[in-house]
């Protein structure tokens, strides 16, 4: 296990037990067992001190895996305390059976970094990430203000994250609330997200995910991808995301793929979603991309097996957009009980409210607005002729 970071420590705020830190190899690694620290000038200690977490609580016995936070964690906003920058600046790796509990915040004071033109180093880190582990559970804690995404799992397995508040202004840049990579059997939920990218963002290698009674907004709102960029590979399957509210968010639940892609996004449940003041509610997106202009690819990430059910609320500019690929057309997409009314301060003075591009599957019920753009398969001939080798082996 090992935190990468420099951490301003407040010590008459900060109370932080490391009960048990059992890893691979079942120790806190002797370079662990300090951390360098900047205190606050009202602290007793000098101003660039070190602090052994032996001396508050951490074991190293190698049985002990809880970790309480309680007080608050400060990240530095002084730009040579982060030398070139760091991709992480919280980090637990490689561990079995870890627990962070406790009411306690983490603070990035990210924003130093959210300005180009601060003097930050360029590459911004997360603020607290998870890699390799197995049996995460993340309960009760606050991060806010991150420089960039706010608590990140990546390669991990039988992960829990609920209770947690995230919290960052709706303009911080590329400041996700949730990031999950190559992860499987993740729960989340109980939960108040609002920052200014994705609430939660599912990418590549992620399957059994489950995301339910959570606030977003502001932010983005629910998004798997974007996926396939640089002609990449991408798989996800079988997510699960439903008793949602999002309020003023550019998306509700969405999908984004990049052109070029290869690979899936299959099984996918969008049930009991409450939108208020959201621009699109219902958005797949599979020519995603962030710069002015991409290149047009003939190939793309399959999107298969969607199903929307009860998302009502208002909407800014365009209730639904399914805007699928001409060489890889989503396909079994099912809509039942859409309802969503146009917010009375709307960007969009469309009477439809729905547009769709090589999208195929089936309105169950009546919908607000109608959306009448989706085609049966039998309607095509190219979507007819879609089998199974669409999910290109994931």
């Amino acid at each position: 296990m090992k935190i990468k970071a420099f951490i301003m420590f407040m010590m008459f705020l900060m109370i932080v037990r490391f009960e048990r830190c059992n890893g691979r190899e079942g120790i806190i690694r002797p370079y662990w067992r300090k951390l360098k620290a900047l205190s606050s000038s009202s602290s007793p200690s000098a101003s660039d001190a070190t602090f052994n977490v032996l001396n508050y609580g951490a074991k190293g016995d190698g049985k002990a895996d809880d970790t309480k936070l309680d007080g608050k964690i400060i990240a530095p906003t002084s730009s040579s305390a982060w030398g070139s920058g760091t991709l992480q600046w919280l980090e637990f790796t490689k561990l079995k059976q870890i627990t962070i509990t406790g009411k306690g915040v983490i603070d990035g004071q990210g924003s130093v970094w959210w300005n180009d033109n601060s003097g930050m180093p360029s590459t911004k880190p997360t603020a607290l990430r998870f890699y390799g582990s197995d049996g995460v559970t993340v309960k009760g804690i606050s991060i806010q203000n991150s420089q960039q995404c706010h608590l990140k799992f990546d390669s991990c397995t039988n992960v829990q994250v609920s209770d947690i508040t995230i919290s960052s202004p709706g303009d911080s840049p590329n400041t996700d609330g949730i990031h999950l990579q190559n992860s499987n059997n993740v729960l989340i939920y109980g939960s108040n997200l609002a920052c200014g990218d994705d609430c939660v963002s599912i990418q590549t290698g992620c399957s059994n995910i489950y995301v339910h009674d959570i606030n977003c907004g502001p932010g983005h709102g629910i998004s798997i991808g974007s996926l396939g960029k640089d002609n990449t590979k991408a798989c996800v399957s079988n997510v699960t995301v439903r008793d949602i509210t999002l309020q003023n968010t550019l998306t509700g639940v969405r999908i984004k793929t990049w052109q070029g892609g290869s690979g899936s996004v299959r099984d996918v449940m969008f049930s009991n979603i409450q939108v208020s003041g959201v621009e699109t509610p219902i958005l797949i997106d599979q020519y995603y991309c962030e710069q002015s202009k991409c290149k047009n690819a003939s190939s793309a990430v399959a999107v298969s097996d969607i199903h929307y059910t009860n998302v009502k609320g208002t909407y800014t500019y365009e209730a639904v957009r399914l805007a699928c690929s001409d060489s890889t057309p989503c396909r079994d997409i099912t809509l039942d009980t859409i309802q969503l009314q146009q917010a009375s301060d709307s960007k969009s003075s469309s009477s439809n409210g729905s547009f769709c591009w090589e999208a195929y599957g089936e309105v169950k019920t009546q919908t607000t607005p109608p959306i009448d753009c989706l085609q049966s398969r039998a309607s095509n001939s190219k979507a007819a002729s879609l089998d199974d080798s669409n999910k290109d082996s994931c």
